[in-house]
This record gives C-alpha cells, sequence and structure tokens, in this order.
C-alpha cells in the first residue's frame, strides 16, 4: 500500500466523538469502574482495611470486655461506647481514609495520570463515594452486629431510630469525604499523611464523647468538641441507640436532632467549597 493510499486511510478513520466522554452515561460508567478499582485496592491493602473499616469493631470488642459498668440506670458502657464507634467509623472510612489515600496517590503521580485521561475528573471523585459507601455500610453493619450479638447491645428500638441512624450516616459520610478529599492537600507528601491525618482524628475522638461520656468532659473541652462534626455524629447516633430517657443527660438537656441536622449539613457545604478552592491534581512544584 502507499504513503498516499495509508494517509488517505488515517483521515478517514473513524475517531470517538469527543461528546460521549462528556455524556452522563459515561460518567456512571467510569464512576462505577472506579469505585469498582478503589473497592479492590481496598481489600488488597490490609492495613487500610484494618485500621480505616474494622479499627471501630476492634476497639468495641477491647472495651466492651473491659468495662462491663453501666453509665446510667439500664445503659450499660458498652451500649453508650457503640454509639460513638459508630461515629468514630463514618469519620474512619470517609475523613481519614480519603486525606491519606488521596495524599499518597497525588504524591505517586495518580492523580496527575489521571488527570490526562479522558474519565471526567467527577468519575474520581463519585468512585471516593462509592468507596465510602460500601465500606461503611460493611463496617456499620458488622459494627451493630458484633454490638448485639456480643454484648448485647440494643439495637434502634423502632423506625423513628432507624431513621435518625441512617440520615446522621449520610450526612456524617458526606461531610468526611467532602473534608477529607480537602484536608488531603495539607500533607507535603505521601508518606507524611498519615503522621498529619491521624492525630487529628484521634483528638477529635478523645474530645467528642467517643472513648468518655460527653456530658463528663471538661466544659471547655466540649466546647471545642461542638465545633467538629464528630461530636454532632455521635450524639446523633446517641439518640439512635440510647433510651429517650439518656437525652436528659446531654449538657442541652434533649438530644438536639435538628441542630445535628444543621451542623453536619453545614460542615457538607464547608467541605465543598474547600474542595473546590484547595483540591490539586499534582505535586508541590510539579506546575
Amino acid at each position: 500500500m502507499s504513503s498516499t493510499t495509508t494517509t488517505r486511510a488515517a483521515r478517514t478513520r473513524p475517531t470517538a466523538d469527543p461528546s460521549a466522554f462528556r455524556s452522563p452515561a459515561f460518567l456512571l460508567r467510569t464512576s462505577l469502574a472506579r469505585t469498582a478499582v478503589e473497592l479492590k485496592e481496598l481489600s488488597r491493602s490490609w492495613d487500610a482495611l484494618i485500621f480505616n473499616v474494622f479499627f471501630p469493631i476492634i476497639f468495641l470488642f477491647i472495651f466492651g470486655s473491659v468495662f462491663s459498668g453501666d453509665v446510667a440506670p439500664g445503659v450499660s458502657f458498652t451500649q453508650y461506647f457503640t454509639a460513638g464507634m459508630a461515629a468514630s467509623g463514618v469519620l474512619l472510612v470517609s475523613f481519614q481514609s480519603l486525606a491519606i489515600s488521596i495524599a499518597v496517590e497525588r504524591d505517586d503521580g495518580l492523580l496527575k495520570r489521571l488527570e490526562g485521561t479522558p474519565m471526567p475528573p467527577a468519575a474520581y471523585f463519585l468512585g471516593k463515594v462509592g468507596l465510602v459507601v460500601v465500606t461503611g455500610a460493611v463496617q456499620m453493619a458488622v459494627l451493630l452486629a458484633a454490638a448485639h450479638l456480643l454484648f448485647d447491645v440494643d439495637l434502634p428500638a423502632g423506625p423513628q431510630q432507624w431513621l435518625t441512624l441512617a440520615w446522621v450516616t449520610v450526612l456524617g459520610a458526606a461531610a468526611g469525604t467532602l473534608l477529607g478529599i480537602a484536608y488531603s492537600s495539607i500533607p507535603r507528601t505521601g508518606r507524611s499523611a498519615s503522621a498529619v491525618t491521624a492525630p487529628v482524628v484521634l483528638v477529635l475522638q478523645f474530645i467528642s464523647g467517643v472513648f468518655f461520656v460527653y456530658s463528663q468532659l471538661p466544659g471547655w473541652m466540649q466546647d471545642v468538641a461542638a465545633v467538629f462534626p464528630l461530636k454532632w455524629m455521635a450524639q446523633g447516633f446517641r439518640a439512635a441507640l440510647l433510651p429517650d430517657t439518656m437525652a436528659a443527660a446531654e449538657p442541652a438537656g434533649s438530644w438536639q436532632l435538628g441542630l445535628i441536622a444543621l451542623v453536619l449539613a453545614g460542615w457538607t457545604v464547608v467541605g465543598l467549597v474547600l474542595c473546590r478552592t484547595t483540591f490539586r491534581w499534582r505535586r508541590r512544584g510539579d506546575g
């Protein structure tokens, strides 16, 4: 075949329609593909799987085996602690998991390579959302099952409590996911991501009523915790898992469900704004 014929064939060869890469169907397919990739990578990383997904369940087993007293008549420490671990679990699979993994992927150059592909940028973030949804649902189901079967913890008493459990989980995961994506821009390298992220999560756990009865913490500590979403997630899960009589033990004397929804929704908006203004596909110095 002559060079002229070859050139003519190359010119007439069909090319992909650029609009196809911007269609909702393509976004859906690539988002599901990214979710599958994220789940596969997590399943192959045992350290991330244990510390981000099963860490609350491990802590529940340890604390539930050591502390057997009641925090109030008819309410065991394990029942109270389960609510805190549910909130902590949501924070781990959303905020901590994404803040560390995205920082590592940026440092490894993965984000830079993905930026140069036809994949819509939204598909990458939706893949992370899919990861949080799946791992969060598995973690919550295993945590509640373990608490009920091993420590006789009561599950939500009725439809209203189950609904509270659901919307607190959704809003908490949404806020944690967006804040985790935004926070991933803080670590300077992938190696420093855990060191920069884990202490923040640990401090929030100690001051937000996860490891201790929240009303028994110093007042200044409660005031600091009330700024951040973990405290409100823990309070929402207490509303779902504890008897209504325990609402009087809260600092405000009630569960404040409306305020919980408002604060978590507010942090979700803040996280979205921070994501749009701070997220970087490339490492510092890459241009």
